[in-house]
């Protein structure tokens, strides 16, 4: 079996078995049932959230609360292309422009010194992405929105139970979205939920995922159907019971990375942050003059069926389908470019060995 870049934590089938057993008595399987309650009181508890939205997805959790907030059309929002195809499509399919702001070459975040230059009449939103479970300079950013007056939305699908000073990262901004796919720290199969600080959001938000339905003979809003269903919330409800062991397992892998990487000439490796709880997420390599370019890397990893992931590579700003479109312009952030160029994701999964760790090191090092 090929060693993939990542492999979906799950919890013993027994125990999934036994959180599922009752769907067979009630015969409730979406819908907002017993599991999905119970999920959203778990995670509200766990991020330590003011409220939470559960969603089939995080692309949808994201394009839901971006149309709650009721921005105008051909508005603006200032985001990041250092990030997956879900960010920029979530704006753009609300009738948005992205403006794109360049990262900085540390951890690969919003560079906040450069947002203020971007903003214009047109600017409503701030939408940052925490990247490999690096936090976004939060305090800045917020800095910023207040003084601007605008929304703050984070794209936190690589940030689930990260904290920074102890602090979740759930509660930065008026609102963060968290991905629950299989490929996450922390998994519902396929899912995501989007915590928010207004309660008042709760009911939009419900109406955009469930077609506005108010009752059996009540509809009061053109919604779509993003429901998370019971099975999802059953699989997220057992994941989040080992969710600290998951971290911890985590953590050693990328130890263990560390000991075999860190100082190798050429070879930029991933640094934590100051005062943030990490995740442990991802392992990004960046290789700057090293030996052999990232694309070789690469290549190596892949003859001896280990799949390494270019990621983020490309950039959103140079998407096909956004060819000729002012703003697009990969020149326009230049670091993420020379990152995304050079960047690779190892390998990195809580039962990862380190065995298999330091064979994909010894590929690397040669």
């Amino acid at each position: 079996m090929p060693i993939n870049v990542t492999r979906s934590s799950m919890p013993d089938f027994g125990e999934y078995c036994e959180e599922i057993k009752e769907l067979w008595d009630s015969h409730w399987l979406t819908n907002m049932g017993v599991k999905h309650k119970q999920l959203e009181s778990d995670l509200l508890s766990y991020l330590k959230a003011d409220n939470i939205t559960l969603y089939v997805n995080g692309h949808l959790a994201l394009e839901n609360i971006i149309a709650a907030f009721g921005f105008a059309k051909n508005s603006e929002i200032i985001t990041s292309p250092f990030t997956f195809a879900s960010t920029t499509h979530a704006i753009v399919r609300n009738g948005l422009t992205p403006v794109f702001c360049d990262v900085n070459k540390d951890d690969y975040t919003i560079d906040a010194s450069k947002i203020e230059d971007l903003i214009t009449d047109k600017t409503v939103a701030i939408l940052p992405v925490h990247v490999y479970g690096n936090i976004c300079d939060v305090e800045k950013i917020k800095a910023i929105a207040d003084k601007h007056n605008l929304k703050v939305i984070y794209d936190a699908a690589h940030a689930f139970g990260v904290k920074y000073k102890g602090i979740s990262a759930a509660n930065f901004g008026d609102a963060s979205m968290f991905s629950f796919h299989a490929t996450k720290v922390f998994n519902t199969i396929e899912g995501g939920a989007v915590t928010y600080k207004d309660s008042s959001l709760s009911e939009v938000l419900n109406d955009l995922k469930n077609f506005g339905v108010h009752g059996p003979e009540s509809v009061k809003f053109v919604g779509g159907n993003a429901k998370m269903n019971e099975f999802a919330a059953a699989m997220g409800i057992c994941n989040l019971r080992h969710i600290g062991g998951e971290i911890s397992k985590r953590k050693k892998v990328v130890e263990h990375y560390l000991n075999r990487l860190s100082g190798v000439k050429g070879i930029k490796t991933w640094a934590l942050q100051e005062n943030v709880t990490s995740n442990y997420a991802y392992f990004p390599v960046v290789f700057d003059d090293y030996k052999y370019t990232r694309d070789e890397i690469f290549e190596k990893l892949k003859q001896n069926d280990i799949i390494a992931r270019k990621y983020f590579y490309p950039l959103t700003n140079s998407f096909e389908c956004f060819e000729g479109q002012k703003g697009f312009d990969v020149n326009d952030t230049p670091v993420a470019k020379y990152i995304a160029d050079r960047v690779l994701t190892l390998p990195l999964y809580a039962d990862l060995s380190l065995e298999t760790v330091d064979k994909i090191c010894d590929i690397i090092l040669d």
